[in-house]
């Protein structure tokens, strides 16, 4: 763990002002790049929501 100190000079054990600082620096750039990749997440559920449309359908055929 770093020991950093915060902006008045008092002692910050956990480094949170520096963690919250690198947070802020990064920009709302970096934010929307790492929410990009929504492209899987898409894609499980279209293939969650197929794979349950084929098992009603099979079964709906068991069943008649």
């Amino acid at each position: 763990m770093a020991n950093t100190q915060g902006p008045e000079g008092n002692y910050d054990p956990a480094g949170s002002t520096q963690m919250f600082r690198a947070f802020v620096d990064e920009g709302p750039q970096s934010r929307q790049q790492a929410a990009a990749p929504a492209g899987p997440r898409i894609g499980m559920i279209v293939g969650a929501v197929a794979v349950v449309a084929i098992v009603a359908v099979v079964a709906w055929l068991a069943l008649k």
